[in-house]
């Protein structure tokens, strides 16, 4: 009996181990189907994002083909030759500011008396002349001529000779190596000065750090005029059409006035009116001008989409201000001869530089004068 129970006993066992094997053959399968399952849902996801990879690459080079502008040198493109913009009704796309009832604070279109005295500073230095008076005495920051002679233990360099011709220097400016021009202060017109200075160790080869003496003559110091009744008949009676201080203030304040108020007339016309719908040609030959001129000048353009808007956006405000003077410019019922203007501009600057732009460009641009010329004379 004890032998037939140890048998069942091996037989359970037996049985045991092949169950055993079976279920983790079982499992060993599932685990299988269940990685084959993962890898192939895996490389599934990875292939779907390697063609919308390819996908999105691919519409965006569509897309840039698509808004990508051509460069053109025809202004005059879109234009008719008396300078509109063709088939564009600027009454029905442009709502018009009410131009002739501008209220203009006199503050800001006056003349400031710094900006006057500015410009007659500037005017005075064109007038200025070379003064040997041997009482004047070199000041920083005046303009000086001199003559100079530079040797390096005696024996001259090349470059250092003046040659007689005159050498103006502005004291103070730093245009001569170390404190040449500060060693000149205190001299007058007539005095040779010896003038001792240091090459700095970067400058060329030859004469980096060496030390130098220039042999210098000192031929003037430059004078501004004196803005008076006199010198105002003397010089700008005939250019200006004045012949006292007074007068010619007068006109330089004028001469701002006009400035600002044509300023502040048109920035308030191009602001208060506004463009319903934009002639769309006309905008695509002006992108195409402005890329040409972008090309020219070496512009960087990495993200061609965010080129593409900003270069739009700047063509439909130049399209915007060309459309509001021709929408001024038949309001008010201007007109001129485009034919007769266009060959005076060919007799004033030559056929090749009217050809260049066109006659509608040309046109367009008597326009724009002509509507601002008129909106300024309305509060004048």
């Amino acid at each position: 009996m004890e032998k037939k129970k140890s048998a069942r006993v091996d037989g359970d066992k037996n049985v045991s181990k092949s169950k055993a094997k079976r279920d983790a053959r079982r499992k060993q399968v599932q685990r299988e189907k269940r990685d084959a399952n993962v890898a192939k849902i895996t490389g599934s996801a990875v292939a779907a994002i390697i063609v919308l990879g390819i996908l999105f690459v691919v519409g965006r080079q569509l897309y840039i083909m698509a808004i990508r502008t051509t460069p053109s040198t025809d202004y005059s493109a879109a234009l008719t030759d008396d300078g509109r913009i063709a088939d564009a009704d600027m009454a029905a796309m442009v709502d018009l500011a009410d131009y002739g009832n501008i209220s203009v604070p006199t503050d800001e279109v006056s003349a400031t008396a710094e900006e006057v005295d500015d410009e007659i500073a500037s005017m005075l230095e064109s007038y200025k002349e070379l003064s040997t008076d041997e009482q004047m005495v070199i000041a920083d920051g005046d303009e000086v001529n001199i003559d100079f002679v530079g040797t390096v233990d005696g024996v001259e360099f090349d470059g250092g000779n003046s040659g007689g011709a005159g050498y103006d220097l502005t004291i103070g400016s730093g245009a001569l190596v170390d404190d040449f021009e500060q060693q000149l202060i205190g001299h007058k017109p007539g005095d040779e000065v010896t003038v001792e200075v240091t090459f700095p160790e970067d400058y060329n080869e030859e004469m980096a750090g060496k030390d130098a003496v220039f042999a210098v003559t000192v031929n003037g110091i430059m004078v501004k005029p004196e803005l008076t009744d006199d010198f105002v008949a003397e010089n700008l009676a005939d250019t200006e059409e004045v012949s006292t201080v007074a007068e010619y203030r007068a006109k330089v304040e004028d001469e701002f006035y006009q400035e600002h108020l044509q300023e502040y007339l048109t920035t308030y016309v191009l602001e208060n009116s506004t463009v319903n719908t934009y002639p769309n040609q006309y905008v695509k030959a002006t992108k195409s001008v402005m890329k040409n001129s972008d090309e020219n000048s070496g512009m960087e353009m990495e993200d061609e989409i965010a080129y593409e808007k900003e270069l739009t956006q700047r063509a439909k405000e130049a399209v915007k201000e060309a459309m509001v003077y021709q929408a001024i410019f038949e309001d008010a019922g201007l007109s001129f001869d485009a034919d007769a203007y266009y060959n005076e501009q060919i007799e004033a600057m030559g056929e090749e530089y009217v050809k260049m732009y066109g006659a509608g460009y040309l046109a367009q641009g008597e326009m724009k004068q002509m509507a601002i010329d008129h909106l300024v004379g309305l509060y004048q």
